[in-house]
């Protein structure tokens, strides 16, 4: 059976092998097309993630041999439909959430080692030398005045596909098997991460937090938030880690977090399986309070209205928080919605005054960029745009963002492939508070 997150934790930190090191602020480089010239030995750091990972996974049967176990067949999940009917039914018992509360326990990142992100990029690089060099992305400089009295806040969105559903649901029928192997798919989404160094992380779709995320991002200075799915697909999934879920991280050296709070989504009343976490921070460089919430809405057509409900329980949960708007807000997220939906059109019409960060990358600054999905499953060729960074218009400035992966660079295949771990692309923002009273909320 699947380790509790404290005992898996106790398992890890009891090999951690890597010396403390001090941060640094170094730019990081991206990987280079040429291996990297560092000795071929087991990684330091990936390999305390390594020793939880080995250990049996969630739903797996004990008399499975090794090699059955490291097997890469595809697993059965059931008819999607009649299993979400099924766990919409299951909400309505109290204990569906507490089921999974040894998901939502802490370690104290005091345990913990610090440690210098160029050296877990290095040896990520170690694992991937042997894969195409990551296409560089650039940022596109937004700023409309070069006038800024603080440092900018770096936000990332990504839902980074989780292992369970990528090996054994998702069908991606152009994405080689070993592509998917989580021992070198979690180096690709590390290196992403380390590449772009963000303030504040947020991801859906995570099922490795315990023994991959939180150990190594606490190291590297994040405060680690996650709230799994009460009924995750993940687990109809064989030999499975877990649940997944969102996660929320910040670097404590430049925030400091005055409120937390964990929403279960709601539609027509009823308690669903979609999840968000909402935070106030405080910013140390300037002493200003702002949110910043990460969502995932239930996927596949034919939930429009569905996934409209669990919008406004969104909206109303965050109005609560951020006082009606007083509090400036970022919200991201996969809401499994094209700009023509009613989900989309009530976060643009909102009384928390949100605009769309990519739609300044369009020409006319109103359009969302073609894609931020793109994916070849049985039923066809999927490219859509899901994926959000949503703000408070008059209270941030959004200084630059990430541009994202051509169609060239995407390659035939599609996502998610050997250069790129997850069916979706990463989004990155730089905001600033706007110094202008007269439009603050």
């Amino acid at each position: 059976m699947y380790q509790s997150p404290a005992r898996s934790l106790c398992s890890a930190l009891s090999n951690l092998c890597c010396a403390p090191s001090s941060a640094t602020s170094s730019t990081l480089l991206l990987r280079s097309p040429a291996p990297v010239k560092r000795a071929l030995s087991p990684p330091a750091i990936l390999a305390s993630s390594a020793a939880v990972t080995a250990a049996p996974h969630y739903g797996c049967s004990a008399a499975v041999s090794s090699g059955a176990a490291n097997s890469q067949a595809v697993y059965s999940m059931g008819n999607s439909t009649s299993r979400l009917y099924s766990a919409l039914a299951k909400t309505l018992s109290t204990g569906a959430v507490s089921k999974h509360q040894e998901y939502l326990e802490q370690t104290d990142p005091d345990f913990l080692d610090p440690i210098d992100p160029k050296d877990l990029l290095e040896e990520c690089q170690v694992v991937l030398q042997k894969r195409p060099a990551r296409f560089q992305r650039d940022f596109v400089n937004l700023r409309t005045s070069f006038s800024r009295s603080h440092r900018p806040i770096r936000v990332m969105q990504w839902n980074i596909l989780a292992q369970a559903l990528g090996e054994g649901k998702d069908n991606f029928i152009q994405c080689p098997r070993e592509a998917l192997r989580w021992e070198e798919r979690k180096c690709l989404i590390l290196e992403e991460i380390l590449a772009y160094q963000p303030d504040i992380l947020c991801l859906q779709e995570v099922d490795h937090y315990f023994d991959t995320f939180q150990p190594l991002l606490s190291r590297l200075g994040y405060q680690c938030t996650f709230f799994p799915k009460p009924w995750s697909p993940c687990l109809d999934v064989e030999c499975n880690n877990g649940p997944d879920g969102c996660a929320l991280f910040f670097l404590k050296d430049r925030f400091t977090l005055v409120n937390s709070t964990n929403i279960r989504l709601t539609a027509m009343k009823l308690k669903t399986n979609q999840v968000a976490i909402a935070q106030i921070l405080k910013c140390n460089e300037t002493g200003k309070l702002f949110c910043t919430a990460v969502t995932h809405l239930k996927a596949r057509n034919g939930w429009e209205r569905f996934r409209s409900a669990q919008g406004a329980d969104l909206l109303e949960n965050l109005k609560k928080i951020t006082q009606e708007a007083e509090v400036p807000l970022i919200v991201c997220g996969d809401f499994n919605a094209e700009p023509t939906e009613e989900v989309y059109k009530e976060f643009s019409n909102s009384s928390l005054n949100l605009n769309s960060a990519y739609k300044l990358l369009s020409a006319d600054g109103l359009s969302e960029p073609p894609y931020t999905t793109w994916k070849i499953r049985p039923s066809g060729e999927c490219r859509h745009t899901l994926d959000y960074i949503w703000y408070s218009q008059h209270a941030l400035n959004v200084n630059a963002a990430l541009s994202l992966l051509t169609e060239e660079q995407i390659g035939p295949n599609r996502l998610p492939s050997f250069t790129y771990p997850s069916d979706h692309l990463s989004l990155v923002c730089d905001f600033t508070f706007n110094e202008d009273p007269d439009r603050l909320l």
